[in-house]
C-alpha cells in the first residue's frame, strides 16, 4: 500500500525552517494539562472528515461504509489524499497551521507523531480521551506516544521482510555475509541478487537506518544524540556501499523505491528483495507475478542473525481542532477493532497492531508471512524519535545516496550525517 510506503523526500528550506520554529516553541493549539484547542470539543457528536493517503488497496472505504450504515447521524466523509507521503505531510500541516476543524481524524505516519504533538496539533488521548492499548503490540503504541503521552491509536504496524526465491534458495540468509554468499546463485541464473529502495527520498533513510542497526549501530544514542562514527555505523552503511560497487545490488536500484524493486522481484529478476509487506499480496496475485508460487519471506539478514527492520506504519489521531471529539473518539477505536484489523490484514496485506492477530491459526493460513512479520515489529528500531525529523532524514538521505554513488566515502558521509544532525538539533 503506497501510502506507507514513506515516500517523503527531502524537506524544503522553508519546510525545514518551519518545522524547527515549531519545534522551538511556536505551533498550534496547546495540549498542556488540556487546555486551549485540547480542551474543546470533548463531548461533541455528529460528521467528521478522515483523511488519509491513497487508498491503493480498498480497504478504507468498506470500513467506512460499515461505519456510517451503523452511525447515520455521525458519517464519516473520506479525504483521500495523494499516495507520496511528502504530499500527505504537507497537507496535514497546512490544515492543522489553518486551525482546520473539518480534518477531524488524520492518518499520520509514526515518524510525525513526534512531529505534530511537539505542535500542538494532536489531540491527547488521555482522560475523557483515554483508549485502552493493553492488546496491542508495544512498538506501535511506542510510536503514538510522546513525551509519555499518546496522540494517536496505532492502526496498522510495518516491518520490512526479506523476499527470497524458494525455489532457487530453499533456505534463506540468517546473516548479511550469509546472503552475499548466495549471489553466485543469482549471478548463474542471471538475475541481479539484492535489492531494497535506494532512491534519494525517505525509504532510503529506512534502508540506511536498517542497515546500521542491522550491524548494532544507531542513528541516535539512547539520549536521542547522533551515533555514527562508529565501527558499527560504518560497517552497516559499508555493506551497502560495497554490495553496490561489486554489483550485488544492481546498479539500477539506486532509483528504486519500493514499487520499482517490486516489480523488479516480482518479474523474477532478482534473487533477495526487501520490502514491507503490503507487497506479498500482489506478488501473490498479480496476473503479471512470475514468481507466484516461489517466493518465500524471512527477517532481514544482519551480522550474527537475523537484523531490525525499521518501524513503520500508521495511527489514526484526533486534531485539536475537530469540534466532534466524542465521535473522532469513538471513530478511531473503530478502526483499531479486531474486526477492521482482521480486514486490513487479509484484503491489504497491512500488518494488525493487536498481538493476539498473529497467532490466529486462521489468519496464519491465509497469510503465512505473519510470524516473520510479528518478529520482525517486535525487533524493529524505530526511525529517529525527534520533532526536528525532516533534518534528520534529510541528513541521512544526502549522505547516504552520495556514498552508495561513491560521491563520499563511507567516513565521511557518516562524518556529514552527524554534524547535520547535531546542527538540526535532534533529541532536544
Amino acid at each position: 500500500m503506497k501510502t506507507r510506503k514513506f515516500l517523503l523526500p527531502v524537506a524544503t528550506a522553508g519546510v525545514l525552517a518551519l518545522t524547527l520554529s515549531a519545534c522551538g516553541g511556536g505551533g498550534g493549539g496547546g495540549t498542556t494539562a488540556g487546555g486551549g484547542d485540547a480542551a474543546n470539543g470533548l463531548d461533541g457528536r455528529g460528521p467528521i472528515t478522515y483523511v488519509q493517503g491513497k487508498d491503493n488497496n480498498s480497504v478504507v472505504r468498506p470500513m467506512i461504509e460499515k461505519w456510517n450504515a451503523a452511525h447515520p447521524n455521525e458519517k464519516v466523509t473520506f479525504k483521500e489524499q495523494t499516495d507520496q507521503a511528502d504530499q500527505q505531510h504537507d497537507d496535514l500541516v497546512q490544515h492543522f497551521q489553518a486551525k482546520d476543524a473539518n480534518y477531524d481524524v488524520v492518518s499520520v505516519d509514526v515518524v510525525w507523531t513526534a512531529e505534530f504533538a511537539a505542535k500542538g496539533w494532536l489531540q491527547p488521548l488521555k482522560d475523557k480521551m483515554a483508549i485502552d492499548t493493553s492488546a496491542m503490540l508495544k512498538p506501535t503504541v511506542d510510536a503514538a506516544t510522546y513525551k509519555g503521552t499518546l496522540y494517536a491509536t496505532p492502526k496498522e504496524s510495518d516491518g520490512g521482510m526479506l523476499y527470497y526465491r524458494k525455489d532457487l534458495v530453499p533456505t534463506p540468509p540468517k546473516t548479511w555475509d550469509e546472503m552475499i554468499q548466495m549471489c553466485s546463485i543469482a549471478k548463474e541464473n542471471k538475475i541481479g541478487c539484492f535489492s531494497g529502495q535506494y532512491k534519494q527520498y525517505e525509504g532510503l533513510t529506512v534502508n540506511a537506518a536498517e542497515a546500521i542497526n542491522s550491524a548494532g549501530g544507531s542513528v541516535l544514542d539512547k539520549d536521542g544524540k547522533p551515533s555514527l562514527n562508529t565501527p558499527e555505523a560504518k560497517a552497516g552503511l559499508e555493506n551497502l556501499v560495497k554490495a553496490f560497487a561489486d554489483g550485488n545490488i544492481p546498479k539500477e536500484a539506486i532509483t528504486y523505491q519500493e514499487e520499482e524493486g517490486r516489480r523488479a522481484f516480482q518479474s523474477g529478476n532478482l534473487l533477495f528483495h526487501r520490502n514491507w509487506p503490503y507487497a506479498y499480496s500482489l506478488m501473490s496475485t498479480e496476473g503479471s507475478s512470475k514468481v507466484k508460487d516461489k517466493f518465500g519471506v524471512a527477517p532481514l539478514p544482519g551480522t550474527d542473525g537475523p537484523g531490525a527492520s525499521s518501524l513503520g506504519g500508521h495511527s489514526a489521531a484526533v486534531s485539536v481542532y475537530s469540534k466532534n471529539k466524542a465521535t473522532a473518539l469513538d471513530f478511531i477505536k473503530y478502526i483499531a477493532s479486531e474486526e477492521n484489523q482482521k480486514f486490513y490484514a487479509v484484503k491489504g496485506s497491512l500488518a494488525p497492531v493487536l498481538a493476539n492477530l498473529y497467532d490466529d491459526a486462521a489468519l496464519v493460513k491465509q497469510l503465512p508471512y505473519l510470524p516473520t512479520l510479528k518478529t520482525a515489529i517486535e525487533n524493529a528500531v524505530p526511525r529517529p524519535v525527534t520533532p526536528f525529523y525532516p533534518a534528520v532524514t534529510q541528513a541521512i538521505q544526502e549522505n547516504s545516496y552520495a556514498a552508495l554513488k561513491g560521491e563520499k566515502s563511507v567516513d565521511q558521509a557518516l562524518s556529514d550525517m552527524q554534524k547535520s544532525i547535531e546542527t538540526a538539533g535532534a533529541g532536544s
